[in-house]
């Protein structure tokens, strides 16, 4: 039986979306205070921000994991992270990692890196959904049109 690609989108995203992070930590760091929230360093928004990345790893490192036991058993997972959102580790990096790292970093500029990567991933998710529905085909339909595309919420009814 044909496997399912691991790596998904994430080589194509990341092909835009490293340098353009890289960028923008580097004239974060050159501007200073241009790209800063506050005007001053700020103690609440580090603090916010290594919370959110605590969380977003929690979040993340779990669905790597589930991830890897569905690649292995060949099933659709639909559990853990996967029953909030169809696609969590996409939403794990975009929704909380780089904002955390932004309020780490005390950058607004880093938190754009966030908004090109959610049209990145609008722009090439389709061939993912190709590919799940023609691997499991009623089951991910049914999947699909009761879960999340993106967002973390909970099961839609």
């Amino acid at each position: 039986m044909k496997k399912l690609n691991f790596l998904g989108i994430g080589p194509r995203m990341a092909i835009v979306l490293l340098p353009w992070l890289a960028a923008s930590i580097v004239l974060s760091s050159i501007q200073i205070s241009f790209f800063r929230y506050t005007p001053e360093s700020s103690g609440v928004i580090l603090t916010m921000g290594i919370i959110l990345m605590a969380a977003a790893l929690i979040f993340y490192f779990s669905t790597v994991r589930a991830l890897l036991k569905g690649l292995k058993e060949t099933r659709l997972m639909t559990t853990g992270p996967y029953r909030y959102t169809q696609n969590p580790l996409y939403a794990a990096i975009i929704l909380f990692i780089i904002p955390a790292l932004s309020l780490i970093l005390n950058s607004w500029l880093v938190l754009t890196t966030s908004f090109i990567g959610y049209i990145l991933f609008k722009l090439f998710i389709r061939h993912e959904y190709e590919e799940l529905e023609k691997f499991f085909g009623d089951d991910y339909l049914k999947y699909k049109s009761k879960t999340s595309e993106f967002f973390p919420l909970p099961m839609k009814k």
